[in-house]
């Protein structure tokens, strides 16, 4: 992340943690991973700036749903705090990715260069074509 990029710090108060119970395949609980967090974070009602909010809701992600709400899912480490501060940190770099807003590239005239290889290497390609005679011959 760029130094010069403004990060926004998420209060916790906006973010609601709730330890969850992992289904294994049959829909058995499963003990091993009971160490398993989901992280809701309201978009619409934190205290985020208003950009910052639209960006968010703007993202083609599937964790955001309709009404807003971003669920992150973690349960990848042993203990619940581990997996409270995997899933902190990925809801922090989703809001700072979003934080600065992109940059619009202007569209640029071609240069004379280059727009001078590329009448070359048409008049090469018609030279060829010419050599090689008439298709079908």
């Amino acid at each position: 992340m760029p130094a010069d990029s403004p990060r926004s710090t998420i209060p916790e108060s906006d973010v609601e943690i709730s330890a969850v119970r992992s289904q294994g395949a049959g829909g058995q609980n499963v003990n091993k991973v009971s160490s398993a967090i989901h992280l809701r974070f309201n978009i619409r009602n934190s205290s985020l700036a208003d950009d910052h909010k639209a960006r968010l809701l703007a993202l083609a992600d599937q964790r955001i749903t309709r009404d807003g709400v971003l669920v992150i899912k973690a349960q990848t480490h042993r203990s619940q705090d581990m997996n409270r501060a995997e899933a902190f940190g990925r809801l922090q770099e989703l809001v700072d990715s979003v934080a600065t807003p992109p940059r619009l590239r202007r569209p640029t005239q071609p240069t004379r260069a280059s727009m001078r290889r590329r009448l070359e290497g048409k008049k090469l390609r018609s030279q060829v074509k010419v050599l090689r005679g008439p298709v079908g011959e």
